[in-house]
């Protein structure tokens, strides 16, 4: 009996531990379909009054974001976000410029933030069935519909003792994401994605028509991304 005890217990624990593998293992099989992800970066604002873009003389500011995202099969994910963007105007502007903008009642400077909500599908370059079978790196990307809520405070002149008048903007927007994953574990990818907000407004700034384009926002962010457990495996 004495022999025999030893050999129980040592049987005891690998039973035990088998036991814990193969719920494991049996869990791993049940995808984790949701992800929660969160972003930080550089960002800047195509403005009227932004800046020279093509010479790089414009404001970088801080943004953030927040998304929760549903796998929807094996190549396609449905993705709502959350954010804040900090935006600024800047660059040089010349006296034949300012002039202009002094006729047309135009505002000269623009500071404040853009808080942004959107949902939109997004696609996989390579597919996975499972969270575990992901590669170790992939490329997403897509574009959905959004709005976003701009305040500012903005200044008719550049003379320093003028009083800034508040401003708030409310807008739609197109969101155009897309970005390179990398699998640091089994459960956690970090990422590098660029976004694109395509307003349908031109005077988040108080400055209309002196660009070619609208205002428009742009997002070059480091993003955690976190695959959560099924309710029934927490």
């Amino acid at each position: 009996m004495k022999n025999l005890l030893p050999f129980s217990m040592i049987l005891g624990a690998l039973l035990v531990s088998f036991s814990s593998f193969s719920q494991n293992f049996y869990k791993e099989r049940i995808s984790r379909d949701h992800l929660v992800s969160l972003g930080l970066g550089p960002s800047f604002a195509y403005l009227d009054n932004g800046g020279q873009y093509r010479s790089f003389n414009f404001e970088i500011k801080p943004s953030f974001s927040l998304s929760m995202t549903k796998r929807l099969s094996s190549r396609v994910d449905l993705r709502a976000t959350t954010g804040v963007q900090w935006i600024q105007s800047g660059g040089d502007p010349g006296p034949l410029l300012q002039d202009a903008w002094f006729a047309e009642n135009a505002s000269f400077t623009a500071k404040g933030n853009a808080a942004y909500i959107d949902l939109m599908p997004s696609m996989n370059l390579i597919p996975f069935s499972n969270h575990m079978h992901r590669t170790r790196f992939n490329i997403y990307g897509g574009f959905g519909l959004g709005v976003m809520r701009v305040n500012t405070k903005q200044t008719k002149s550049f003379n320093s003792e003028e009083t800034p008048i508040k401003n708030n903007t409310v807008t739609g927007y197109v969101p155009i994401r897309a970005g390179l994953s990398y699998r640091i574990g089994p459960y956690l990818d970090i990422a590098g994605e660029g976004t694109m907000l395509l307003t349908f407004s031109d005077n988040l700034d108080g400055n209309i028509g002196f660009n070619r384009y609208g205002d428009h926002l742009a997002q070059a962010q480091i993003v955690i991304r976190k695959f959560l457990a099924p309710k029934s495996n927490q």
